[in-house]
């Protein structure tokens, strides 16, 4: 008897299918850019999925569905199947579009399974190095002698380099004028040729004219100063003004009601890449990036409180809901 129901048990054993996590991926996995091509967050999305299609052992396709800010490709996102095979590296962007967009066509927070963190684009404020302009300080005094006189950059309506200058406008009661451009090499641009006093844009494609004195960066935005500018101090800190920060961020997210293990597989996957010294010297910060990672609920809890701040910026700006 017993003999038969040993051989009964290993039978059923050898016959169950493998768990959930064990088994994924078992085919290629879809990986939504929201962005156009080019730029510094489709090249994040493109080096991640480099490294996982190596880790997961299937093919990582990059699929690129800009259009909408990035409502196209993230409502597409939320609405494929839970399974795994369809994932899409979000942004701060999720945090400030329900304080712009009157009908959204997706819940950030219940549409979607938030997986990790993946890095961080520091962004600061500057003005052009020909510019009398030198500390924050005296940026904001300028901006209070002569109303309207600043004008400030951002890559588009709604971005959070808008929300940045937004917000300091607000804390210090100030009066400036945004200008919006299609993306940050147009902002670039018009900064070295004088079109505008400053702007809130991302490290990355200022860094060059940084170095070579043509731009002058005077605060960062975030809570902490950045790796790649020590000696310059946040906009809190140069002040004072308690309270102000603005972090960029760039992580992986999946439809809401994926299956735990997958999302942990993903987790594990996502942080063991971002956390290899190669993988952060030669593709970060060689990119502007510094790497983040994190757990699910932390990418959740992030989440839910910018939403909550871009409300308040949005509203404190009176900056109306399309």
């Amino acid at each position: 008897m017993r003999s038969a129901m040993f051989c009964l048990a290993t039978a059923l054993l050898t016959t169950m299918p493998p768990a959930v996590g064990q088994e994924y991926p078992s085919r290629p996995i879809r990986f939504v850019s929201p962005q156009p091509p080019g730029g510094t967050f489709d090249y994040a999305v493109r080096v991640l999925a480099e490294r996982l299609q190596a880790s997961l052992g299937q093919p990582v396709i990059v699929e690129n569905r800009p259009g909408a800010g990035t409502l196209v490709g993230s409502d597409f996102v939320a609405k494929q199947p839970p399974d795994g095979y369809t994932l899409l590296m979000g942004s701060n962007t999720l945090s400030a579009t329900p304080s712009l967009v009157a009908k959204m066509p997706f819940d950030p927070v219940k549409d979607f399974t938030p997986i990790a963190l993946v890095a961080s684009p520091p962004f600061v404020l500057v003005v052009s190095g020909t510019s009398p302009i030198r500390t924050v300080n005296e940026y904001i005094a300028t901006a209070r002698a002569k109303p309207g006189s600043i004008t400030f950059g951002s890559s588009g309506v709604g971005t959070p380099f808008q929300f940045a200058g937004e917000m300091l406008k607000s804390m210090t009661n100030i009066d400036m004028l945004h200008v919006p451009y299609k993306g940050a090499a147009p902002v670039v641009q018009a900064l070295l040729t004088g079109e505008l006093v400053s702007a809130f844009a991302p490290l990355t494609p200022l860094l060059p004219h940084i170095r070579s004195g043509k731009i002058r960066p005077l605060a960062a935005v975030g809570a902490t100063r950045t790796t790649f500018l020590p000696d310059v101090p946040t906009i809190s800190e140069a002040v004072p003004l308690p309270g102000y920060a603005l972090d960029a961020w760039f992580g992986v997210f999946g439809p809401a009601g994926m299956q735990q293990p997958v999302v942990e597989r993903l987790n594990a996957e996502v942080n063991r890449i971002v956390k290899d010294p190669k993988f952060v010297k030669e593709k970060l910060l060689t990119a502007g990036l510094e790497p983040l990672g994190g757990t699910p609920q932390q990418l959740r809890e992030l989440l839910q409180a910018e939403i909550a701040n871009y409300a308040r910026i949005a509203k404190a700006a009176r900056i109306p809901q399309e």
